[in-house]
């Protein structure tokens, strides 16, 4: 008996260990060449909510209301009294990095209440990712449910899950590769690029390839933004494991490949579109989000965290990049500017995280307190 003892205890504390140098190798931040701006007293900053579990995306009502989406499955409502109303998205089947997603309202949603989730849900015994619309209640509730494009296909890693409308009114989805690169290069596919519809799920007419793709070769794409010329931007998450790395921010043009898996980082193959700028091999951003003021994005950090800044160039081609944060709330996930605030998320309850009181949390930062006259004057 002593001895089965032993080796049990040999056996946990092995497994202790490979878990401690699984965590420092896949999901503790890195080192990072990018500056850390540090803010003058920070009381301006105000915690909305606490004690959310892995919070995903964030949209703003009319009213000023802010709706959350919980991974698990649950659309949050946050009242300015600090109240928090749930209610819960039917079909969402959360595994891995899949579940309930992006969250975005419709340009017109003060006349006609639709309501756009990004969500994981299993049909015939196979994991897949969709977009679904809602009628939007003022009691919190939601009704008239449509599937305005599905089969992108869900996996336990690579599920994407950002959407945005574009200037041009059409809404634009990132979707990962579900783990299978190869499904990047596959035109046929949907998984593994940007997709464009209509408002009601029917392809453009000036869609590149006669389908909702509208770009190809993207590995785990979570943020979409523009900036002041109509530019369309994406975040996209590099190589993973002990190979990390070569984090992007991209310039997406219809009909462009971006070459993964082949392409990554600095190797750009031809017929392919490289990246803005890139982590390079030894930095870890994990981007899981982006928004825009100006020709300023923020996106949030996972393993990296950190809130990034990228300033784009009078060139549209360089960007400079600052940082913001560092691992003071741990990973980061949603950014998204309404007014003159940027709202974040923590991400510290995806079983990746290190989980500290009040996590996961919604936070509100004045754009004014990211911005130094310097800067402003370069706007």
């Amino acid at each position: 008996m002593k001895k089965i003892l032993v080796s049990i205890f040999a056996v946990v504390v092995t497994l202790i260990i490979l878990g401690m140098i699984l965590y420092q190798y896949a999901f503790a931040p890195t080192e990072s060449s990018i500056p850390n701006v540090q803010l003058p007293a920070q009381q301006e900053i105000r915690v909305l909510a606490s004690n959310l579990v892995v919070p995903w995306d964030v949209a703003q009502l009319p009213g000023g209301d802010l709706l959350v989406t919980e991974r698990g499955g649950e659309l949050l409502r946050i009242l300015a009294n600090g109240e928090i109303q749930r209610v819960e998205v039917p079909r969402v089947v959360p595994a891995g990095e899949g579940g309930l997603m992006g969250v975005v309202l419709h340009p017109d949603f003060a006349l006609n209440s639709w309501i756009y989730l990004y969500r994981t849900v299993v049909i015939d015994s196979t994991r897949d990712n969709e977009v679904v619309r809602f009628v939007y209640n003022d009691e919190h509730t939601l009704t008239e449910e449509t599937i305005i494009i599905s089969n992108f296909r869900g996996a336990t890693y690579h599920d994407g899950g950002a959407l945005s409308f574009g200037p041009d009114g059409l809404l634009y989805i990132a979707t990962g590769d579900a783990g299978k690169p190869e499904l990047a290069q596959n035109i046929e596919s949907l998984a593994g690029k940007i997709l464009r519809v209509t408002d009601t799920g029917e392809v453009p007419a000036d869609n590149p390839f006669g389908s909702a793709v509208y770009s190809i070769g993207h590995r785990n794409s979570q943020g979409l933004a523009w900036d002041t010329q109509g530019q369309l931007w994406s975040t996209e998450h590099g190589r993973s494991g002990m190979q990390s790395g070569f984090d992007e921010l991209n310039k997406i043009f219809a009909g462009a490949n971006y070459g993964w898996p082949e392409s990554q980082g600095p190797t750009v193959l031809a017929g392919t579109v490289g990246p803005v700028v890139h982590s390079k091999a030894d930095d870890t951003w994990a981007p899981a989000s982006l928004a825009a003021v100006g020709d300023t994005f923020y996106f949030a950090g996972l393993r990296g965290q950190r809130l990034y800044a990228a300033r784009i160039g009078t060139d549209r081609e360089s960007v400079s990049l600052e940082a913001f944060f560092t691992q003071e709330y741990g990973r980061l996930r949603a950014a998204r500017i309404f007014g003159d605030t940027l709202y974040i998320t923590t991400s510290n309850r995806d079983n990746r995280g290190q989980a500290n009181a009040g996590d996961d949390q919604l936070i509100a930062i004045p754009l004014s307190i990211l911005k130094s006259e310097e800067r402003e004057a370069l706007e």
